[in-house]
């Protein structure tokens, strides 16, 4: 008898052995390519784990900026090694185009999603709305006196000589969505720059202290004194002041620049269906409440409710900041970015 128990009890932990290890077997890795820092964390630690639960699941995020990440999904593009990606919404136009994402399949969900996030065929859908507009150092603007900006050509301001610090053009949207609403004042569009370039080192240009290509620095020169005004979102401040860096978003009275950061399922990946599934659910409204509440990324879907009085607070900011933002023809942008680099990089950062 003891004999046949210990053989029944040595077939059932068999049994759970085999069984744990088929459940192992069956849980499936995707990679995400997106921001890293606040994106990534807020992502990681509140919204992902929901779907990994509900779908036996491990998502990898793969951190870098829109720029590496575009990079990274062209040189894998006859072999994917991510199934989605977040990138911001110019560096977007340029994936599409090059042929690495694939449509976002019919769902419920897309109902939800404000129109302005939804790109042509739905290849791209906005996950975070936001906008670039002016940024202040709040301690040194109030022990100056000085009453906060209001244009985008506040930063031309002869106070400010030495204290403004402006993202890189050719490296960051910041910058180049800064340049570009200076050369809208100056009286040029998309399809015309000459006047933001004529005109830029005389102006701004002459008050830029650093040249910067990527928004990292900015706490560390707020906090130094150094930085007194620059381009910025509000989700970008929002993250700042929840560090203790004295800082406020101002939206210039010219409107802010559309920045959304949207995503793609990559065509020809390994788990299409998958990867599908992981995009409705970043739609979700459940998805991108988590996001509000735990990194200040803007909802696209319009049913996204804000867990505290805090988070609700900046949505309705932001809200009313949409109001009078503009959309960057991004045809254009593209088409003419290389050069637009190029040009950039000799004759003001030179």
């Amino acid at each position: 008898m003891n004999f046949r128990l210990t053989m029944v009890s040595a077939l059932a932990l068999g049994a759970v052995a085999v069984t744990s290890g088929a459940a192992q077997a069956e849980t499936k890795t995707l990679y995400i390519g997106m921001n890293g820092g606040n994106f990534e964390r807020a992502y990681t630690e509140h919204v992902l784990p929901p779907f990994e639960k509900a779908n036996n699941v491990k998502v990898v995020i793969v951190p870098g900026t829109s720029a590496d990440i575009l990079a990274k999904a062209t040189a894998a593009k006859d072999n994917p090694q991510m199934h989605v990606m977040l990138l911001d919404d110019g560096v977007m136009v340029r994936a599409i185009g090059g042929g690495l994402c694939q449509p976002i399949s019919d769902d419920a969900v897309l109902k939800e999603i404000q129109p302005a996030a939804r790109m042509k065929d739905d290849m791209a859908i906005g996950v975070d709305m936001g906008m670039t507009g002016l940024a202040y150092n709040k301690k040194l603007f109030d022990e100056k006196g000085w009453a906060a900006p209001t244009s985008w050509m506040d930063m031309a301001d002869p106070k400010f000589a030495n204290a403004v610090v402006f993202q890189s053009a050719s490296a960051s949207s910041f910058g180049l969505h800064a340049f570009l609403m200076f050369n809208r004042i100056q009286g040029g569009d998309e399809n015309n720059v000459e006047p933001g370039f004529e005109k830029f080192s005389d102006t701004i240009g002459k008050n830029v202290i650093e040249f910067i290509p990527s928004s990292a620095k900015i706490s560390e020169m707020v906090q130094t004194g150094e930085a007194a005004i620059f381009p910025l979102t509000p989700t970008a401040v929002n993250n700042l002041k929840d560090k203790g860096i004295p800082v406020e978003y101002a939206q210039p009275k010219e409107g802010s620049v559309v920045l959304a950061v949207t995503q793609c399922v990559i065509a020809n990946n390994s788990e299409p269906e998958l990867s599908q599934k992981l995009a409705h659910y970043l739609l979700s409204a459940d998805a991108q409440s988590l996001a509000l509440d735990h990194g200040n990324i803007i909802p696209s879907n319009i049913n996204a409710k804000a867990g505290n009085e805090d988070a609700n607070a900046k949505l309705t900011a932001f809200r009313g900041y949409m109001e009078t933002a503009k959309v960057l023809d991004w045809d254009a942008v593209n088409k003419n970015r290389q050069a637009w680099n190029s040009r950039w990089n000799r004759t003001i950062e030179r």
